[in-house]
């Protein structure tokens, strides 16, 4: 589960990072729906920050896979 829950939470966050920068959702666009939207700077703001934390844990992805070196928590 946790395979495929972190590469959606990534799209995701970097779907309200677009929305925040751009006032674009690209899961709307490639959905059909609207994929322009209007929203107050505030929330622009939070939608950035959420964006930039699905980037932060982009490397997450590879290291999920690998075992810990020695001295490492598991």
């Amino acid at each position: 589960m946790y395979r495929i829950a972190l590469p959606l939470v990534i799209v995701g966050a970097l779907n309200w990072l677009l929305v925040g920068l751009f006032s674009w959702d690209l899961v709307a666009a490639l959905l059909g729906g609207d994929a322009t939207r209007e929203s107050s700077i505030l929330s622009r703001i939070i939608y950035g920050l959420v964006g930039l934390s699905g980037i932060a844990l982009i490397p997450t992805l590879f290291r999920a896979n690998r075992e810990p070196a020695e001295g490492e928590k598991a």
